[in-house]
């Protein structure tokens, strides 16, 4: 029986898309068997550990999910006053005629029915490009928040409004999806600014996203009813709110499996809800004087903690790395201290962490799947943003919705050091001291569980969106 394709591609070198956009692919193909899904794939050689994900999850999902690496293009030029999302639209760009080509071949293809609809993320706007070409739906699937979303149909207004850098001004922000005014600080870093190349860039994309007939976001109505409603207008696409979609099995392939059997050893002799997680993502890392105010603040803090310690990359295309020598960047006799309540490791799968009993607190990045994951397993966070839309994130969490304990709000790469009893308070306050935020994080584990439950909001959304897909069927 031949099937009807659904095609996808993600922002080159994100893993923070990637996944729960191969994710939300297995949901749709899961939910629905007369779907295929075709992931279009871009390689980036700075990152080898993409290709290793993209490799088990093509192991794993045969029949249903085929990955198509697309070829590469000419090597751009490289530009050392070039931002990092410019340098990533171009290769983008590039990649138009290969994209076009590929999704042509599979509507010729004899294996499939038709293919009824092109996904594009936040970054990949060009490719709307080609769906026009084919004549194909072109929707949005956006890894971040309805508060971000929101956030990203507002920039123009914001750019017409307000003439001085965003990162100047001393008042704040009246933003349609969040119930607070926003200080201009929690802004991501890139937007801070008008100046290069990075700002012009999000005005071209956000200019694109009206476009998409609609857009799937990764939240669910009871988590961020407000900022959803915000988008219910005229003015911007239909929004499906299909989440939390999350990956439960985690990139373990990542990782050595002998210290991922060490770091569940250790967990599995810690009393439940104990040991407090500290993990900054696949891309986040903190400078030597930070990781040493850390764990001087872990110290005296005495909660048991579990942390995975990355080193910052050689430069914005690679990612972190674990460190060869944790003594070198760690304080003296620390590991010798704390070896009774605490474990220093490398990359760990986050997810499978966080589904520990042992874990009762996560000081964590506010990267949008972590977010997920922590409210999955009912783990309350220490908000300690790095980049992207993360202090965003933070905000929302911890203003807007009372789901976390604030460290910062507002830390990014050149804040003031968070020192060590900055830490101690924050922590101890996650681990102790906030009964509220635990409890309402509690209640929204249980929510978030119910809106993939049929008829919950998130099964009823994907229902909705697939009779968009297929209406004559």
């Amino acid at each position: 029986m031949s099937k009807s394709e659904v095609v996808f591609i993600s922002t080159p070198g994100s893993i923070g898309n990637l996944v729960p956009l191969v994710e939300f692919a297995q949901l749709l193909v899961n939910h629905d068997p007369r779907f295929h899904a075709s992931i279009l794939t871009i390689t980036m050689p700075q990152r080898p550990t993409i290709d290793t994900y993209i490799q088990s999850r093509a192991a794993a999902s045969a029949t249903s999910i085929n990955f198509l690496h697309l070829p590469t293009v000419e090597p751009l030029a490289e530009d050392e006053n070039q931002s990092y999302l410019a340098y990533l639209s171009l290769l983008i760009e590039k990649h138009k005629p290969h994209v076009k080509h590929t999704i042509a071949d599979l509507m010729s293809s004899a294996e499939s029915n038709r293919v009824v609809a092109f996904f594009v993320d936040m970054f990949c706007t060009s490719m709307i490009d080609v769906a026009n070409e084919l004549e194909i739906p072109c929707y949005m699937f956006f890894a971040s928040p309805a508060t971000f979303l929101s956030f990203m149909f507002h920039i123009p207004v914001l750019d017409a409004e307000i003439s001085d850098d965003f990162g100047d001004l001393d008042t704040e922000l009246t933003i349609p999806g969040f119930a607070n005014s926003v200080p201009p600080l929690v802004l991501p870093t890139a937007l801070l600014s008008k100046k290069g190349d990075t700002y012009p860039c999000y005005l071209s994309h956000t200019a694109r996203y009206k476009e998409p007939k609609g857009i799937v976001v990764n939240t669910f109505k009871e988590l961020e009813p407000h900022a959803l409603s915000s988008l219910s207008t005229s003015h911007v696409p239909r929004v499906h709110a299909i989440g939390p979609v999350v990956d439960h099995n985690g990139p373990a392939q990542w990782q050595d499996p002998d210290l991922y059997e060490s770091v569940v050893k250790w967990l599995d002799d810690q009393p439940p809800s104990s040991v407090v997680l500290l993990c900054f993502g696949s891309m986040g890392s903190l400078s030597g004087p930070q990781v040493r105010e850390i764990a001087f603040g872990l110290e005296r803090a005495g909660f048991r903690f579990l942390w995975a310690l990355r080193e910052p990359p050689k430069s914005s295309v690679y990612l972190p790395s674990d460190p060869a020598n944790v003594d070198e960047v760690l304080p003296d006799g620390f590991l010798e201290r704390t070896c009774k309540f605490g474990l220093v490791c490398g990359w760990v799968p986050q997810v499978k962490i966080l589904a520990h009993q042992a874990i009762g607190g996560f000081v964590s990045h506010c990267g949008w799947n972590s977010i997920l994951e922590s409210l999955w397993y009912g783990v309350p966070i220490a908000t300690w943003p790095i980049y992207s839309e993360q202090q965003m994130n933070a905000f929302e969490m911890v203003k807007e919705l009372g789901l976390a304990v604030e460290i910062r709000l507002d830390y990014r790469e050149g804040s003031d050091l968070v020192l060590a009893g900055e830490v101690e308070r924050s922590i101890k306050s996650l681990m102790e001291g906030d009964h509220v935020v635990r409890a309402r994080v509690k209640d929204m584990r249980e929510k978030s569980r119910m809106a993939l439950m049929e008829n919950g909001s998130a099964y009823k959304a994907l229902e909705g969106l697939i009779v968009e897909l297929m209406p004559k069927i």
